[in-house]
């Protein structure tokens, strides 16, 4: 990525974010360039797609909305109220619009960094992953197994990652993304097949 334009982001980054999602930010991008070095993703689109994967997280649930009605986005019922889910996907138009990114590569790592999709590009599970695994990370159970396996077979710490999240989220009760669901089974039955 040229320099200019990495140091022109993470401004306009630091002004949108509040400082611990900027410094969440910046370990997703460094955390998703070591990995596209491990397994020879481009360096570039990862840094980019990890300093934009969280671009939208600290806008109202309304404007969230609103960027998607505006863009014709469907949103579904679970993302609906749920800004948790629903940043990625005005994330990913955000992207697109406010930071001119055309990549469709970078916009799918982004859209999808939350939930996973079944048939993920390695782009998209380097996000995904980084996400989770982050050096400001710290509560998640297992995380330094997670983070072990990140650099030594990337479906494995994906699957992991599924694995916990969906634990996480039954046991608090909060509601489950089917899109969660549906990449966990896809690629619990991949790695059976292996």
């Amino acid at each position: 990525m040229d320099k200019t334009v990495r140091v022109k982001m993470v401004k306009a980054l630091e002004k949108e974010l509040n400082y611990k999602r900027f410094i969440h930010t910046m370990g997703v991008a460094y955390t998703a360039t070591a990995l596209a070095m491990r397994y020879g993703a481009d360096v570039d689109k990862a840094e980019m797609a990890g300093l934009l994967h969280d671009c939208a997280k600290c806008k109202s649930i309304n404007s969230m909305q609103s960027i998607c009605k505006k863009a014709g986005a469907s949103v579904s019922d679970a993302e609906k109220n749920n800004p948790a889910l629903l940043h990625s996907k005005a994330g990913a138009i955000l992207a697109r619009t406010d930071y001119e990114i055309e990549d469709n590569e970078i916009l799918s790592a982004i859209m999808w960094h939350t939930t996973g999709k079944p048939g993920m590009s390695l782009l998209d599970k380097i996000v995904f992953i980084s996400d989770y695994i982050e050096p400001t990370r710290c509560t998640a159970s297992r995380l330094p197994e997670v983070r072990e396996a990140a650099f030594r077979d990337i479906d494995e710490a994906l699957i992991m990652i599924l694995e916990d999240m969906l634990s996480y989220l039954k046991s608090t009760g909060c509601d489950i993304d089917p899109m969660t669901e549906e990449t966990y089974e896809y690629y619990t039955n991949e790695k059976r097949h292996e």
